[in-house]
């Protein structure tokens, strides 16, 4: 009680109300004047959500996301959208200060230390109170910036209480209402990360907990299997976990669009939904492939989108939204921006130059790295490993659960298995896959003649693309067939991750840390 009563103080405070209404209450009606014609922004983001989990996005398992795909016939769909990076923090850090990883430092579970500015900074100035419901660490890039309001997971039912989100989103909005201010609200599910409901992982970390039962449960019998997994009873098994949280992400979603309609806002709030990057499960999470990225993303615009329409044209890209806010709220830009704002796209127009997507990857959550580079567009998609050496293996939480154990233990007898788990743990330096034909990256095709035009392509691509962020990995790239030039770069990689760890442990014994 105590934290909700200084959070609210500060909330009160931040919007200009003062101690004396944090006494009395809400002060709903104290504003002087009447609400400015400025645009509220709320961004829904789930955590760990394949695209194609969504049945909006074609979903073939029935009544996953009934509150989404209401969103989503009320919104633009954009089928080419990708989140530059599939990790949580480092996703969310793109979100929130425009740039590539490797410009911001927000490379994996750290925050910035430079004057960049971020999206929050920028957004107060601006005179938006800002509230925050779940991932708070991973969304907040500078540790000294305090929301106005802010909840984390264990105060929102370990990030699975639609109640709780419900409550809060409602209370946040009112408050803002009331004060005669803009807001920006980031709603953060922690559905469907690990660990997932009814899993023995989710008993055996949330035991003693009162976490919520999604409205529906799903059973091995009726869900599909990705592409890019094998049908083993197990990961059937996991599969049906996986989306009984899908569809507690979707209740949790559903309730703050509920607190946003019952607060009398939602014709003049501008809501985007994306997830951060794909399932937790091998070949998605922690990777650069088409199931990695492609995220769902949808947009409703007041006056400006028309409901269910989709945008099967273009790329847009996490680095855009920070730029495409701005551009709607009219906030001013900073300088050294890498995303470009879609905002014509919403209107109905078209931009050149987005036939293609770049993406990366650094370092696990476990300050393993593994640096990936990709490149791709409507057709292919191109893959840089430098790390790969063939004595290197890909640890990630991806292979906590029942999926990756079954395919290990079934490998012995099944090649097709074995040929997937020996990839999956220490890939090939380039991989290239034609998309339109195999989606799911079964086959790669690099050293295929018939595609050697599409991979020089995309080569010369991603190499300019390097060059004009200035990614260091551009020298090993450049020397991709030299075994050495790939030692020196992971060299210096490991020597970074342990500069990275030894510095964290020095501010945890400050006491520095968050």
């Amino acid at each position: 009680m105590r934290t909700a009563n200084v959070t609210r103080r500060r909330f009160l405070k931040a919007i200009g109300l003062g101690a004396a209404a944090a006494a009395s209450g809400p002060a709903i009606g104290l504003a002087a004047q009447p609400p400015k014609p400025t645009l509220n922004v709320l961004l829904m983001t789930a955590d760990d959500m394949n695209c194609d989990s969504i049945g909006a996005y074609g979903c073939k398992v029935a009544g996953t996301t009934p509150n989404l795909d209401k969103l989503a016939s009320q919104s633009l769909r954009f089928n080419y959208a990708h989140v530059t990076i599939a990790v949580c923090q480092p996703c969310r850090g793109v979100l929130m200060t425009g740039r590539y990883p490797h410009r911001s430092g927000i490379e994996g579970f750290q925050h910035i230390t430079s004057d960049i500015p971020t999206f929050m900074g920028l957004m107060r100035k601006a005179g938006y109170v800002q509230g925050i419901l779940g991932k708070v660490g991973h969304c907040t890039p500078k540790t000294s910036f305090k929301w106005d309001m802010q909840y984390d997971m264990g105060q929102l039912g370990m990030g699975r209480s639609p109640q709780l989100y419900y409550k809060h989103a409602k209370a946040f909005m009112a408050r803002a209402k009331a004060a005669g201010k803009p807001f920006f609200l980031m709603a953060n599910s922690h559905d469907p990360h690990r660990p997932f409901h009814g899993s023995a992982q989710e008993g055996a970390r949330f035991r003693g907990k009162d976490v919520t039962r999604p409205t529906r449960v799903f059973k091995p019998g009726e869900i599909r299997i990705p592409g890019f997994l094998p049908d083993l009873p197990e990961v059937r098994k996991e599969i049906a976990e996986y989306y009984s949280s899908v569809r507690r992400c979707d209740d949790t979603l559903g309730a703050v669009l509920k607190a946003l309609d019952e607060c009398g806002l939602a014709d003049t709030t501008l809501v985007m939904f994306l997830s951060d990057h794909g399932m937790a499960l091998p070949f998605a999470k922690t990777n650069c492939y088409l199931h990695s990225t492609h995220t769902p993303w949808m947009v409703r615009w007041p006056g400006k989108t028309k409901g269910g329409t989709v945008d099967g044209r273009h790329f847009i890209s996490g680095i855009d939204f920070m730029p495409t806010v701005f551009d709607a709220a009219g906030v001013d830009l900073p300088e050294g921006l890498d995303g470009k704002s879609f905002v014509p796209l919403l209107t109905g127009q078209t931009q050149a130059e987005r036939d293609k997507v770049f993406t990366q990857f650094h370092q696990t959550a476990g300050r393993r790295r593994y640096p990936m580079r990709c490149v791709q567009n409507k057709r292919f998609g191109y893959i840089f490993n430098p790390w790969s050496d063939g004595k290197r293996v890909f640890k990630n939480e991806s292979q906590s659960g029942r999926t990756f154990k079954a395919m290990r233990a079934a490998a012995p007898r099944n090649p097709k298995i074995a040929a997937r788990v020996k990839l999956f743990q220490y890939r090939v330096v380039e991989e290239f896959y034609d998309l339109e034909k195999d989606p799911d990256a079964r086959h790669n095709l690099v050293g295929n003649p018939g595609y050697k035009k599409h991979i020089d392509t995309l080569r010369a691509d991603l190499a300019g693309w390097m060059r004009r962020t200035g990614d260091s990995a551009i020298e090993a790239f450049e020397n991709r067939s030299d075994p050495e030039a790939l030692a020196k770069f992971m060299a210096a990689q490991d020597a970074k991750a342990r500069g990275a760890g030894s510095r964290r442990r020095k501010n945890a014994r400050k006491g520095k840390t968050r």
